[in-house]
């Protein structure tokens, strides 16, 4: 099992806390000594109030935050969680993710998703009811873009002409690309278009808000997974997608760490259904305390895992 470790940097209102170079360097590099596959960022260029007053967040721009955890690190992979594509232009997208796989030697996993806030979409001038046909146009273009060869596609919002993009991304044919949802349209994207499927759980509530599905247990996700094996015997894939997830009761630590022991098997609990890598948040009111929980989980859960 490995382990995404996420970037607290949406705490805007403490900005030398979490948001400099000096703390995205000083927490990455503790994540990568304590043994985490990869760290994550989120992305919110625009969010509305609304959202923000329903518990939503602010976020750093993900490109430039992942770029300094990859100059402060060198084996720690850097995780999209989740890019909306629909925000932006296919190959500006592209040449900006080539570019960090570059500059990090092959270390970045894109995580995407048709993103779900309509006032997000129109504040950055994109179209909200479109956004699945969007972004799946864009993981093509995208792909396309990184073969090499010269790129002719029209798409919603573009039209290429003998395009060619370099420099290319390390990793090939592309980095691994997640995608972030818990519909069957998220399930047929990862089949069709991705190398990963990204669930996430969330009540039925919370659900509403997001556009997706609900999954409460661990049960859900089980009988979720089935059909994405389903969905991939049916597309003649022989590797079905892999299966990224944040487990559940474990999205937003309260500030006090969970028993080790139970950490432990509820990790391999969800690798026994098939989940390959575990994305997760951890507590600390202050960088030190966060740091202090990124030690705690390298030793007291990475260390007692199967990687």
């Amino acid at each position: 099992m490995k382990i995404s470790v996420g970037l607290p940097t949406h705490h805007v209102d403490s900005l030398e806390e979490w948001c400099t170079a000096e703390a995205i360097t000083e927490m990455s590099q503790a994540c990568e000594a304590a043994g985490a596959d990869a760290v994550f960022v989120t992305d919110h260029p625009a969010p509305d109030v609304k959202f923000l007053a329903k518990g939503g967040h602010h976020a750093l721009d993900p490109f430039v935050a992942l770029t300094v955890a990859s100059v402060a690190t060198s084996k720690l992979r850097l995780h999209f969680n989740l890019a909306i594509l629909a925000y932006r232009n296919p190959f500006i997208s592209a040449k900006a993710i080539a570019t960090l796989d570059l500059i990090s030697n092959g270390r970045v996993i894109l995580g995407t998703g048709a993103g779900y806030l309509a006032p997000e979409f129109a504040a950055v001038g994109g179209d909200f009811d479109s956004r699945n046909d969007v972004t799946d146009e864009a993981i093509r273009a995208m792909r396309a873009v990184w073969s090499g060869e010269p790129v002719t596609m029209a798409g919603l919002h573009f039209d290429a002409v003998d395009t060619i993009a370099l420099p290319l991304p390390v990793q090939q044919p592309s980095p691994p690309i997640w995608i972030g949802g818990n519909s069957n349209r998220a399930i047929r994207r990862s089949v069709e278009l991705a190398d990963g499927w990204n669930p996430m759980p969330s009540p039925a509530q919370a659900s509403r808000m997001l556009r997706t599905p609900p999954i409460e247990t661990i049960e859900d996700l089980e009988r979720r997974i089935g059909d994405l094996y389903v969905a991939s015997e049916k597309a003649d894939r022989e590797v079905p997608p892999e299966v990224i997830f944040t487990p559940i009761g474990y999205a937003h630590f309260s500030g006090a760490f969970p028993d080790a022991a139970q950490f432990v098997d509820d990790v391999a609990a969800y690798s026994a259904i098939g989940v390959s890598t575990l994305t997760i948040n951890l507590p600390g009111k202050t960088r030190a305390e966060f740091i202090e929980s990124v030690e705690w989980l390298g030793a007291e859960v990475i260390s007692n895992i199967d990687s």
